[in-house]
């Protein structure tokens, strides 16, 4: 073949790819200025050689403005779903449906709300209130999922990290896992992931909508120092009948939804269970591997290891007339773990049984009133039961000898209602009381003697929570949100005031000016503890404040940035400080057997993210850097000076590369950061003893890796309902071995010998997706 048919052969196959290619990444002058919808669409027509089919009532009567600015069709698209709230979906190249987005989080957000659109990429937006919203039914690609995780995906946003590498243990600027508030429908959530938290236990399809706060967060929400992670499933009723399958590494699912009564009543539901009882994938492996690494399970013999997690949650719709709606939920939460050691042939017939149990299960009602055009009311009742059950049974020739037995339960259950008065256009009003009860015990029981036991406790706590804020929208001045919320805890005999602020300035055409300031009090926490013959797993027990050993937790933080967007281009620059006081530690944490007292202390933090994002046609890439130093003093300890945190991580980097071509999309992602402090350990010369000197005055190697995943969406035919999803990712791509934590075990007692344990990242992982939906 001579070279000018290769040529000719080679412009043949490659022409579909240069044509899509060439229609993605074209940008044309655009500019609506109160144009009638149709009119807009048709000029995207004339101007992107596509044609769009949609219903006439989704356009009747409205009119779309839109700054002059060269955009590419997909930009154009994003700026008409947000503005329009409706949603655009692709039949093939040439031919876009339009219809209705019922996917709105609340009838509170506004979609004038919304400053950048994309944030990451499609399906995260960040409003002027500072707070982020993630919509996981629209989500593009993000490196290292097939799926879209609601916790993970908040991992990737600046300001937040997990040093332990899993899903539920991330740290926002700064803040503790345990300062961050998990709430699924209004229902408070303790235990939110599965196998020991490498994955969220809420399931993406039966999420509607996420709202992230990281500050400046309306005082409705209290109870947490450091983040609000609001989840909600829909609160529309459903129209028609829909359902799904799905298979990855580590699960199954299954959802539908039903209409009972059309436009009156439906019925949501799904569910997830690993399967690993049936059949372990390398994924599954990798995982269990990270997590029991340097446990017992990982160095015994003749072992028998059982484990699954489940999830499953439902929602019933009911819509009485237009001014009135009710919404029932219910969340469900499995994780268990029977693991059984057998030494018959070594220790005459010794048996060794661990049995861990960790529920949450979760019951919401929430009742939605218009009682007039300005007015409406949100009320809403919610009970959160936790139970986290942890035995260890020693047998001897089939006779049990020895149970010992750890046990953390909480009964959360409260009530709210609030009033929305829209006393003018450009002004928002809204008043609400909460009341909530908890009750938290946890306790070690014993059959035989061991080295170091921490007491029992039950603590009970009844609070009584009013809060306001009063919002002023001005485009030519400034928006500021003012607030208050001011709580009486009954049990403690306290009242704690908590005003906030939030202020959204426009400095020019496309840069904002975003400044906050709050005050946050926390009166649940997490302690760590370590016991001889425990697993080393779940280490992390909830307790309530109790006025004394426990004081409630408060802190002061200040927030202020720039957001700059404009043809393509987003920078998010934002600074933080933090002040926390009230903090309990445990000195056995900081390595002194000889002490086995709590101390108090304090927290400061101080800390910067910038974030950078350029889009170009089909492409996308975004880079971001976090800094922070996180400092803590406690009362007779490390004679009362600062040192540094544990979870500080002073540089964070990720930098990801995404490409969509109509349904096809992948992502590349890759992370940096300075590694965990830690407490160095120093042999004692002709002796196995370890001594320490200063606290976290050491760091690990630093951390990084490289993740990659891509999805495919396609359609069975043009008149099946049916379509399909698959999807393949990676993690840690190159196979790096990170070193994540240095722990010591074993100084329950000072003739205890001390155990160095050094944990490790998830190795090159692989996993993949399955999922068809009607």
């Amino acid at each position: 073949m001579n070279r000018k048919n290769t040529y000719h052969w080679i412009f043949i196959l490659f022409f579909p790819f240069v044509a899509a290619f060439s229609q993605e990444t074209a940008a044309f002058r655009v500019q609506f200025d109160e144009t009638p919808v149709s009119e807009a669409l048709s000029t995207l027509e004339a101007l992107f050689d596509v044609r769009f089919s949609y219903q006439d009532d989704l356009v009747t009567n409205k009119t779309i403005t839109l700054e002059a600015a060269d955009r590419t069709l997909e930009e154009v698209l994003q700026s008409l779903e947000v503005t329009l709230q409706v949603q655009f979906d692709r039949i093939d190249d040439r031919y876009i449906s339009l219809y209705a987005d019922n996917s709105s989080l609340s009838e509170v957000q506004e979609l004038d709300n919304v400053i950048v659109t994309g944030y990451l990429t499609k399906g995260i937006y960040k409003r002027k209130d500072g707070a982020f919203t993630i919509k996981p039914k629209e989500l593009g690609a993000l490196p290292g999922l097939t799926e879209a995780d609601v916790l993970e995906s908040i991992q990737l946003l600046p300001g937040v990290i997990s040093p332990n590498e899993t899903a539920t243990g991330f740290n926002v600027r700064g803040g503790r896992a345990d300062q961050n508030r998990i709430l699924w429908d209004g229902i408070n959530i303790y235990h939110k992931g599965h196998l020991f938290g490498m994955i969220s236990a809420f399931n993406p399809n039966r999420i509607e909508g996420v709202e992230f706060h990281n500050k400046g967060t309306h005082p409705r929400y209290g109870e947490r120092l450091s983040s609000v992670v609001s989840i909600a499933s829909r609160n529309e009723v459903s129209d028609r009948f829909s359902a799904g399958i799905g298979l990855n590494g580590v699960g199954a699912d299954a959802f539908l939804d039903l209409p009972i009564v059309k436009g009156k009543l439906d019925i949501q539901a799904g569910i997830r269970r690993s399967y690993d009882e049936v059949f372990e994938s390398f994924t599954f492996v990798r995982m269990a591997d990270k997590v029991f690494e340097s446990t017992k399970i990982t160095n015994a013999e003749n072992t028998n290891n059982d484990f699954f997690f489940l999830d499953y949650n439902a929602k019933v719709n009911y819509k009485p007339n237009e001014k009135h709606s009710i919404h029932l939920s219910t969340i469900q939460i499995d994780n268990n773990l029977d693991y059984l050691v057998s030494e018959r042939d070594v220790d005459n017939g010794t048996m060794l049984n661990d049995i861990l149990e960790i529920n949450n299960e979760g019951y919401g009602l929430q009742w939605n009133a218009q009682w007039s055009e300005r007015v409406r009311q949100e009320t809403t009742a919610s009970v959160s039961k936790y139970r986290f059950t942890y035995n260890f049974l020693e047998s001897n020739n089939e006779e049990q000898v020895s149970d010992f037995e750890k046990k953390n339960v909480i009964f959360d259950s409260g009530a709210a209602t609030e009033v929305f008065i829209e006393t003018r256009d450009d002004q928002l009003l809204s008043l609400g009381y909460q009341y909530s009860l908890k009750d938290v015990s946890y306790a070690f029981l014993e059959t035989a003697q061991l080295s170091f036991v921490l007491d029992s406790d039950q603590t009970v706590e009844q609070t009584h929570s009013l809060f306001g804020n009063y919002q002023y929208r001005n485009p030519d001045l400034f928006d500021v949100a003012v607030g208050a919320r001011v709580s009486y805890f009954q049990n403690l005999d306290a009242v704690r005031v908590e005003p906030r602020i939030f202020i959204y300035k426009d400095l020019f055409k496309n840069l904002r000016l975003q400044v906050s300031g709050e005050v946050r009090s926390q009166i649940i926490s997490e302690i760590d503890e370590t016991v001889l013959s425990d697993l080393s797993l779940e280490n992390r027990l909830w307790r309530l404040a109790d006025g004394g050993t426990f004081p409630i937790i408060r802190s002061h933080q200040v927030s202020a940035g720039l957001v700059y967007n404009n043809k393509g281009w987003t920078v998010d620059v934002d600074s933080y400080y933090k002040k926390i006081d009230g903090l309990t530690a445990l000195a056995l944490g900081f390595l002194n057997p000889l002490d086995s007292q709590f101390h108090i202390g304090e927290q400061k933090i101080l800390g910067g993210d910038f974030y950078l994002k350029k889009s170009f046609g089909a492409f996308n890439t975004w880079f971001s850097y976090s800094i922070n130093s996180v400092q803590s003093k406690y009362r007779e300890l490390n004679n009362d000076d600062y040192f540094t945190a544990s979870n500080s991580i002073r540089h964070n980097v990720t930098a990801s590369l995404t490409y969509q071509l109509k349904d096809f999309q992948v992502a590349m992602g890759w992370n940096w950061h300075t590694g965990r402090p830690f407490t160095e350990a120093l042999t004692v010369p002709s002796s196995d003893d370890l001594f320490f000197q200063g606290i976290n005055t050491e760091r690990l190697p630093n951390y990084h890796r490289l993740d990659l995943s891509t999805t495919y969406a396609f359609r069975f035919s043009k008149e099946s309902p049916l379509k399909g999803k698959i999807g393949f990712s990676i993690r840690n791509l190159y196979n790096k071995r990170n070193y994540l934590s240095r722990e010591y075990f074993g100084n329950n007692n000072i003739n205890d010998p001390i155990t160095v344990v050094d944990k490790f990242s998830l190795g090159f992982t692989p996993n993949f997706l399955l999922r068809l939906y009607w």
